[in-house]
C-alpha cells in the first residue's frame, strides 16, 4: 500500500498564522498601534472604571522595562561620546552651548506662558477654595537644591544607577569620558566594552518599544477611570491656554529657532514624531530616551552631541513643563486675587527659571516644581490641590513638547559645532573616523529605522 504525502498547502500553512486582522495590526506602524490603544483605553475607562484603574499595571510594567534600560543604554553612549571627542574642550564648549541655549529658550517660554494667561485672564472666579489640599499629601513641598548638588555627584555610582539618578550618573559618565580621551589608545579596550553594551541595550530597546501599546492603553485606561472629566468644565480655559502655548511654541518658536540655525524642522518632526506620541500617552519623557537618540544619529546629528546634550536636557530643558508651571501660577494668582502687575509676574518668571532646573522627565514632576513656586510667592496649596484633576491631561502635552525641545535642542547644538568645524576647514589628510564609532553608528542608524 503506497501512501502519498500531499505537500502542505499555503492554506494549511496559514491556519499556524495569526490572523489576517492580527497580522495587520502588529504590521501597523507604533504610531497607528498606540493611537488605537488611546481609543480602547478611552473606552475602557469611561464603561469599565474598575477594570480600568486595574490595567494601570500594563503601564507600569512598560515603564519598569523603560527605565531599567535607560541608564545601562545612556552611560556607555556619553562615556563613548566624550572619549572620542577631539578635545576636552569641546565637551566644555557642547556643555556651555547647551546650557546657554537651554536658559534662553525657557526663559523665552515662561515669558510667553505669562503674556498668554495674563492676557486671557484665567483663574478670576475658578473655585480655588474647594480644593483640597490632601492630594498633596506625599508630595515635596520644596527643592532643596544642596540636596540637588549632592543628587548629581553621588557618592556611590552603583546606588545612583539603583535609584535611576540621571543627573548623577551624567557627570559620572563625563568624568569617565574625560579621562578615557586623556589616556588614549590604552582604553580602548574599555570603549570596545561600552560600544558593545550600547548595542546590546538598543536592541533591547527596540523590543520593549514593541509593547509601548499595551502601556499606552493601560494608561489611558487608568486616567480615563480614576480622574475623569469631572474638573473639565472650570478648568477648561486653563486647559486651553496652556495647549494653545504648546502649539505656539512647537508651530512658532520651534520653527523660528530651527530657521535661524538652518534645521530641517519639518523632517525633524517627522523623525520623532511617533516617540513623542509615545511620550505624550505614558506621560514620560524617559519612556522614548533611548529609541530618540538612535532618532536623532539617523537623522544627521552627531553620536557625540546627541548622547550628551538629549540626557542633559531631560534635567534642563523642560520646555513644555515650564510652560505649564508659569501659566498654572498666573491662574492660581488670579483666582487668589494676588497681584499680578508686571514686576510681580517678572519675579514669578525669574523664581520658575531657577526652580526648574533639575526636573526629571517623569510623570507628574512639574507639580513639585509648581508647589515649591507657589509656596515662594505665597500661594497656598490647595489652589494647586485643584490643578491636580486635570494634571494628567495637560501632562500629555507638555511631555510631548519636552522631548520635541530637546531634540531642537541637540539639533541647535550639532548644527553650531557643525559650522565650526567647517569654518576651520578640512580635515588633515589621512585623519579617519574609528572603526568602532563607524560601526557603532551604522547600528544607530539601523536601530532608528
Amino acid at each position: 500500500m503506497t501512501t502519498s504525502h500531499t505537500p502542505a498547502t499555503s492554506a494549511d500553512t496559514d491556519k499556524n498564522r495569526p490572523s489576517g486582522l492580527l497580522r495587520r495590526c502588529l504590521r501597523m506602524p507604533i504610531g497607528v498601534q498606540s493611537f488605537i490603544a488611546v481609543g480602547l483605553g478611552a473606552l475602557v475607562g469611561t464603561l469599565a472604571p474598575s477594570a480600568g484603574e486595574q490595567m494601570k499595571i500594563l503601564g507600569d510594567v512598560f515603564l519598569n522595562l523603560v527605565q531599567v534600560v535607560v541608564l545601562p543604554l545612556v552611560f556607555p553612549l556619553i562615556v563613548l561620546g566624550i572619549a572620542r571627542m577631539e578635545s576636552v574642550k569641546k565637551v566644555g564648549r557642547i556643555a556651555g552651548k547647551a546650557i546657554l541655549y537651554f536658559e534662553i529658550v525657557t526663559t523665552i517660554i515662561l515669558l510667553i506662558a505669562v503674556g498668554l494667561a495674563k492676557l486671557t485672564g484665567i483663574g478670576k472666579g475658578a473655585p480655588v477654595h474647594g480644593a483640597d489640599a490632601k492630594d498633596l499629601d506625599g508630595m515635596s513641598q520644596g527643592i532643596d537644591f544642596h540636596e540637588l548638588v549632592l543628587h548629581a555627584f553621588p557618592k556611590n555610582i552603583f546606588e545612583a544607577f539603583g535609584e535611576g539618578n540621571l543627573l548623577g550618573a551624567i557627570v559620572f559618565a563625563l568624568l569617565v569620558g574625560v579621562a578615557m580621551a586623556a589616556i588614549g589608545e590604552k582604553s580602548e579596550p574599555f570603549a570596545s566594552v561600552l560600544d558593545s553594551v550600547a548595542s546590546v541595550m538598543f536592541k533591547v530597546v527596540g523590543y520593549v518599544i514593541r509593547v509601548a501599546p499595551l502601556g499606552v492603553l493601560g494608561f489611558i485606561s487608568y486616567d480615563v477611570a480614576h480622574y475623569g472629566f469631572g474638573n473639565l468644565r472650570s478648568l477648561m480655559g486653563f486647559i486651553a491656554v496652556v495647549y494653545a502655548g504648546l502649539a505656539i511654541v512647537v508651530g512658532v518658536l520651534f520653527p523660528a529657532i530651527a530657521a535661524i540655525h538652518h534645521i530641517r524642522y519639518v523632517e525633524l518632526m517627522r523623525s520623532i514624531a511617533g516617540l513623542a506620541g509615545i511620550a505624550f500617552v505614558t506621560r514620560s519623557s524617559e519612556s522614548v530616551l533611548a529609541p530618540l537618540m538612535g532618532k536623532l544619529e539617523a537623522f544627521g546629528l552627531s553620536r557625540s552631541t546627541t548622547s550628551f546634550v538629549v540626557p542633559l536636557g531631560y534635567s534642563f530643558n523642560t520646555d513644555g513643563s515650564v510652560l505649564y508651571q508659569a501659566a498654572a501660577l498666573v491662574f492660581l494668582a488670579n483666582a487668589y486675587g494676588a497681584d499680578t502687575s508686571l514686576p510681580a509676574l517678572l519675579v514669578m518668571v525669574g523664581v520658575l527659571v531657577i526652580l526648574s532646573k533639575g526636573m526629571a522627565g517623569v510623570a507628574s514632576a512639574s507639580i513639585v516644581v509648581l508647589i515649591a513656586a507657589g509656596n515662594s510667592i505665597g500661594l497656598p496649596a490647595e489652589g494647586i490641590a485643584l490643578l491636580l484633576g486635570v494634571d494628567f491631561i495637560v501632562d500629555m502635552a507638555r511631555t510631548g513638547v519636552n522631548v520635541v525641545g530637546n531634540s531642537l535642542a541637540a539639533a541647535v547644538v550639532d548644527s553650531s559645532e557643525k559650522r565650526r568645524e567647517d569654518k576651520r576647514g578640512p580635515r588633515p589628510a589621512g585623519h579617519t573616523e574609528p572603526a568602532s564609532a563607524q560601526q557603532a553608528g551604522t547600528r544607530r542608524k539601523e536601530t532608528a529605522r
